[in-house]
C-alpha cells in the first residue's frame, strides 16, 4: 500500500509500505479520507515521535475491509469513523469509563501507525458505523468535532450567557457552530485571519460579534461587548501566556474559563492575574480529548447524531483538500504558513 511514513524528524515520505494484518480484535480499514491536525506538523517537522518508522495521521475515517481474529463478521464492509486513543483500560480513569485521561494508552498515528495510508489497522472497540448521509470527510472530522463538544460539555453554558471564545483555529471554529446549535445566543469571537472571520461570518455569526485582534484592542471590545462586565465563560483556545491572562482578566466575577489550546511554552502568570482568579473566584478548567465509550451519550455520539441530522455541517471549515501522493503539500503549508488555512483534508 501507499503510505506517508515518517523516518526521522523532518524526514517523512510517501513509499510502498506492508499493507497490516488486523491482530487479535482488529480491523483493517481502507481510509477514505483523513484531516491534517495541528499536532501533526509538530511531531513530524519538529519534537518527532516515539518511534520509528511511523505512519501519522489521527483524524480519519474509512471502510471495514477486513476483520480479524474474535471480531464481529457484521463489521465488514461498514463504513466507520475512528477514535484514536486505545486505552489500557485497567488504570483508575479507564474503570471509570474516561478512557480520554488514561494514563496508559496508546494512540493511532503517533505511538502506532495511523491515518496517512491506504489502510490502517484499528481495534475494533475504537469503530463507530456511520449513517449513510455522513460523508468520509465529515467523519475524518470527528474526532476533532468531539474535542470541542467536550470543552463545551465540561461546563455547559446557559443560552443567555455571554460567551467569548478565543483563538479560531480548527477547535474553536467547531466550538462556534456547536454552541450556536445549542442554542447560544450571546457568542464573542476572537480571530486574527482573515479566512477565520469569513467562516465564523459563514455560520451565521454576526459580523459585529468577531474581533480581529490584529486591529483592535481586545480587551476595550470585549468589555465594550459584554457591558463592562466581560465573560461568563471564556474558552481559551490558544494556549500562551498572554492570552490565558487576558481570558482571566475579561472573565466575568464568579465566571469560568475553559482552557483549550495547547500551550506552546511554559505557562506562568503574573501575581495581579492570579489574585483576580481567587478574588473574582473565577472556575478555571481543563478540558482534554473526548469521550467515547459506545454510549449514545457520549462526545462522539452526540457529534455523529447532529451530523445525521444535518445540524452541523463542517464542510466549510475545509479551506484545502489533496490527494494522498499531493499530502506533503499540506503538511508543508502548515508547516510553513505562507497561506491561510482552516481544515486541510486528504482524500483517498
Amino acid at each position: 500500500m501507499k503510505a506517508w511514513v515518517l523516518h526521522n524528524i523532518g524526514s517523512i515520505r510517501l513509499e510502498e509500505a506492508k499493507r497490516p494484518e488486523p491482530a487479535e480484535g482488529e480491523a483493517l480499514v481502507k481510509v477514505g479520507a483523513a484531516g491534517i491536525c495541528g499536532s501533526d506538523i509538530p511531531r513530524i517537522y519538529q519534537s518527532g515521535a516515539y518511534f520509528y518508522p511511523l505512519i501519522p495521521g489521527h483524524e480519519f475515517s474509512g471502510t471495514v475491509a477486513e476483520t480479524g481474529p474474535g471480531v464481529d463478521s457484521s463489521w465488514g464492509q461498514a463504513r466507520v469513523g475512528i477514535f484514536p486513543l486505545i486505552p489500557c483500560r485497567d488504570c483508575l480513569p479507564c474503570r471509570k469509563s474516561q478512557y480520554e485521561m488514561c494514563r496508559r494508552y496508546s494512540y493511532l498515528g503517533s505511538r502506532r501507525d495511523g491515518g496517512f495510508a491506504q489502510y490502517v489497522s484499528v481495534p475494533a472497540d475504537n469503530l463507530l458505523r456511520l449513517p449513510d448521509n455522513v460523508s468520509f470527510e465529515e467523519a475524518a472530522m470527528l474526532e476533532p468535532m468531539a474535542v470541542a463538544v467536550h470543552a463545551m460539555r465540561r461546563h455547559r453554558p446557559e443560552k443567555t450567557e455571554r460567551v467569548v471564545i478565543c483563538g479560531m483555529g480548527t477547535i474553536g471554529s467547531l466550538l462556534l457552530l456547536f454552541l450556536r446549535e445549542a442554542g447560544v445566543e450571546h457568542i464573542f469571537v476572537i480571530g486574527n485571519k482573515d479566512l477565520q472571520r469569513q467562516t465564523a461570518l459563514q455560520t451565521g455569526l454576526p459580523a459585529d460579534c468577531y474581533c480581529d485582534s490584529r486591529t483592535e484592542d481586545t480587551t476595550a471590545w470585549v468589555l465594550d461587548h459584554t457591558d463592562g462586565a466581560g465573560a461568563d465563560h471564556y474558552f481559551e483556545c490558544v494556549g500562551k501566556n498572554e492570552t490565558i491572562a487576558q481570558a482571566v482578566t475579561l472573565t466575568a466575577p464568579g465566571g469560568r474559563i475553559t482552557l483549550v489550546g495547547n500551550p506552546a511554552s511554559d505557562i506562568g502568570l503574573p501575581k495581579d492575574i492570579y489574585w483576580k482568579i481567587l478574588r473574582n473566584q473565577l472556575i478555571v478548567s481543563g478540558t482534554w480529548n473526548s469521550s467515547f465509550t459506545h454510549d449514545p451519550s457520549d462526545d462522539w455520539h452526540y457529534v455523529l447524531q447532529r451530523l445525521a441530522q444535518k445540524k452541523i455541517t463542517p464542510a466549510p471549515l475545509i479551506s484545502h483538500r489533496f490527494s494522498l501522493d499531493e499530502a506533503e503539500t499540506g503538511f508543508l503549508l502548515m508547516r510553513d504558513k505562507k497561506e491561510e488555512y482552516e481544515k486541510i483534508m486528504i482524500g483517498l
